[in-house]
């Protein structure tokens, strides 16, 4: 009966002091199909060059053999490392030598005349061989991957962890890296031997937002990106940024895997930016209001210095016209000269207006808008409609000067670059903000425009408008065009930004 698989390849190491059992078991297993190569050896030294050089599927090893017992055998092959099946057989096997045999790590003893059990034991020793193989490279595999873990996790400037979350919400380190003594004072021992480790370190005022955010990425299996304060035992408070995913377990739980950072300097940066931020928007706002303050300086001085002047000449070469006769060639170039003068109030009384809006103190910015749209009509011919649906808007003071001043600046620029033949403007009121819609019809504006370094009108207007809390948004028009709508709190805080930046940093880093 055969017994073996087709067509296998054999490579045997056969240990017997003659040919005649290694030729007897030879044609047992090539009758069997299997294709054998074989070496016959009689002493340990032409054994240890065998297993030395040469790659064998089965040692198969005779009682008696003079020059390298069983035992003997055994012992070289362990030597050796390899992990080869070994088969003691024999014509008459003692139970004391198969015992003394398997003891000392044969796989099977068998007799010479029942050698029906040879070929299964082959086979079952080869399999067995590749399992033992295969678990030492998943061993090796494991090991090497937990020494990179380990390398990469030493490295990385994060706490590396795992955690369970249990039914009362309360987190539990299962595994922490050395990075814990460094982030949060405490050896990983500490960590993961206590109860609820980061109820401890963790500030009081930021405790109820974790545990707020671990209970909701709890509940929907999501990822936690937490930030905020911890007090490490005997050192200063510090900024961190906890990351973590949930993964489901074979058993239905969950464990969380992730990364602790310390972004204590990036907090402290953001500070300092905070600050710098502040500190300028309250210089701006000063530079604003010493503007304001030099215009109404300069509007006075042209509305009663230099108006009062034109005026007083006017009168004058008025009074003179009247004193020359009709048909006099004076009295037409005098004519001329009066002309001039009714533009050069005309002219003076709008730059004072620009300068210094009094019609926005006295009846509102709604008033001071029209007044404007009309000025600009007539300075520049391109027409401008108005549309104030609220004319009873009542702001502060700072944010109507703050709206008609980017108002204005953006009117010139439409001048300047949109090539427009026509201007809608739209003043209302939404809510708690003050909206302002200019809308032209010229060129457009491209997304490049907004980006580059001189374009220091829109830069006026939205810095500006940051100042006040507004925004402001443009955005093409149909077919062609461009929309600009300004938006400005009714009361704006311009302190809000510099308290913000002054309780962060004092605050608390």
């Amino acid at each position: 009966m055969n017994t073996g698989p087709s067509s296998a390849a054999l490579n045997i190491l056969f240990i017997e002091s003659g040919d005649a059992e290694v030729l007897h078991l030879r044609q047992h297993l090539e009758a069997l199909s299997y294709t054998v190569q074989a070496r016959r050896v009689c002493d340990e030294t032409a054994l240890r060059e065998a297993l030395k050089n040469d790659i064998w599927d089965v040692v198969i090893a005779g009682f008696g053999v003079t020059g390298c017992s069983v035992l003997t055998a055994l012992d070289l092959l362990q030597q050796s490392n390899r992990d080869i099946p070994f088969i003691a057989v024999s014509s008459h096997i003692d139970e004391v030598d198969a015992c003394k045999a398997m003891q000392a790590g044969a796989q099977d003893c068998l007799d010479l005349s029942r050698l029906g059990r040879l070929a299964p034991v082959i086979e079952r020793e080869r399999r067995e061989a590749r399992m033992r193989h295969e678990r030492r490279i998943a061993l090796d595999t494991m090991r090497v991957n937990d020494e990179r873990f380990r390398a990469l996790a030493a490295n990385v400037p994060g706490m590396l962890f795992q955690m369970q979350v249990t039914p009362e919400g309360v987190p539990q380190f299962i595994y922490v890296s050395e990075a814990s003594q460094m982030l949060l004072g405490m050896s990983a021992e500490t960590l993961l031997s206590r109860d609820n480790p980061l109820a401890g370190v963790i500030v009081p005022d930021d405790r109820e937002d974790f545990f707020s955010a671990l209970a909701m990425s709890t509940e929907r299996h999501a990822t936690l990106n937490w930030e905020g304060r911890v007090l490490p035992p005997g050192a200063d408070i510090k900024w961190i940024n906890l990351r973590c995913s949930p993964r489901e377990l074979e058993n239905g739980s969950h464990i969380w895997e992730g990364v602790m950072w310390n972004i204590t300097q990036s907090k402290l940066a953001e500070a300092e930016l905070r600050a710098s931020r502040a500190q300028l928007a309250e210089l701006s706002n000063h530079l604003q209001r010493a503007k304001e303050d030099e215009r109404d300086r300069i509007a006075r001085d042209i509305h009663d210095v230099l108006g009062g002047t034109l005026v007083g000449i006017k009168i004058s070469a008025s009074l003179l016209a009247g004193k020359m006769d009709a048909g006099s060639p004076q009295l037409d170039r005098l004519r001329q000269i009066e002309v001039m003068l009714d533009d050069a109030i005309t002219t003076t009384g709008r730059v004072a207006r620009e300068l210094r809006p009094g019609i926005l103190k006295e009846f509102g910015l709604a008033a001071a808008i029209e007044s404007h749209a009309e000025d600009f009509q007539h300075r520049t011919g391109i027409p401008c409609d108005v549309l104030c649906a609220d004319h009873d808007i009542e702001t502060s003071e700072d944010a109507a000067i703050a709206l008609f001043r980017t108002y204005q600046e953006t009117l010139t620029n439409i001048s300047k670059h949109a090539g427009a033949e026509h201007v809608e403007v739209r003043l209302m009121q939404e809510g708690d903000e003050i909206v302002l819609e200019v809308s032209d019809n010229g060129r457009g504006m491209k997304s490049a425009d907004l980006r580059k370094p001189k374009s220091f009108g829109l830069r006026s207007i939205r810095e500006r408008l940051d100042s006040m809390g507004g925004t402001m948004l443009i955005q093409p028009r149909n077919p062609r065009g461009t929309i600009v709508v300004l938006r400005v709190p009714l009361h704006p805080m311009r302190n809000e930004l510099g308290r913000e930046s002054s309780a962060f940093s004092a605050g608390q880093v």
